[in-house]
């Protein structure tokens, strides 16, 4: 199938895309993502007592002028630290700039390999991460961290769900 008959069948990518098909793939970065994956998957490998370790990060960069407001902050028994913020910036800000206000916010607790998935949960915009160091970027064992940021905000105007998504 030629390209300009391909790109006819595949859906969309965004508004107005006319090929349907990236440039590449992103197989050069597997490496890094199965490491990630791999240390991920070891026993004992989320550390112990994210209140300890992670939310003085979080509340000094709230108190810095984040534009959240801490609701709770709470670790699940897999040690996942969930975190909840309301969102405290403009009303009319869209997807984009809470995301990036909520990148922000994980980096004050990111490690040297981090993964981030944003997803919609019922209105809200939710960031699932995994983040530590791997064995060859610490002089310490290879640890990590899990961390589900909720975040509450006002509706985001129909007209803000575009270009800003």
């Amino acid at each position: 199938m030629s390209e300009a008959s391909d790109a006819l069948v595949r859906p969309p990518r965004w508004d107005p895309d006319d090929r349907g098909i990236g440039v590449a793939d992103a197989r050069a970065h597997l490496e890094r993502l199965d490491a990630l994956r791999a240390a991920a998957v070891q026993d004992g490998w989320v550390a112990e007592e994210p209140e300890v370790h992670l939310l003085p990060h979080i509340v000094r960069h709230l108190a810095d002028g984040a534009p959240f407001a801490l609701q709770a902050a709470t670790t699940d028994p897999d040690g996942t630290f969930v975190v909840a913020v309301g969102w405290s910036g403009p009303d009319d800000a869209g997807r984009g700039t809470v995301r990036t206000a909520a990148y922000a916010l994980i980096a004050v607790i990111a490690e040297s390999s981090t993964a981030i998935t944003q997803i919609d949960e019922d209105g809200r915009q939710v960031f699932e991460v995994v983040t530590g160091m791997l064995a060859n970027q610490t002089r310490f064992a290879s640890h990590g961290h899990t961390l589900r940021l909720v975040i509450d905000r006002p509706s985001v105007p129909e007209a803000l769900t575009g270009v800003d998504a």
